[in-house]
């Protein structure tokens, strides 16, 4: 998916907590925002989406 699209995703109504987290889990989703409104664009906003969903 392209990162532009990321923190356009509607986020799901309850986080699963899954691991790894799925794409669109609410968590994820906000991190990815809170990203972009901070600047981040293009391949740092695929690192932090991947980032975000990975295992701890």
């Amino acid at each position: 998916m392209k990162p532009s699209k990321l923190a356009d995703l509607k986020p799901k109504k309850k986080c699963c907590r899954s691991k790894p987290r799925c794409k669109r889990c609410p968590v994820v989703v906000h991190q990815v925002r809170k990203a972009e409104l901070n600047g981040l664009r293009g391949k740092d906003l695929a690192k932090v989406h991947k980032r975000a969903r990975k295992i701890k």
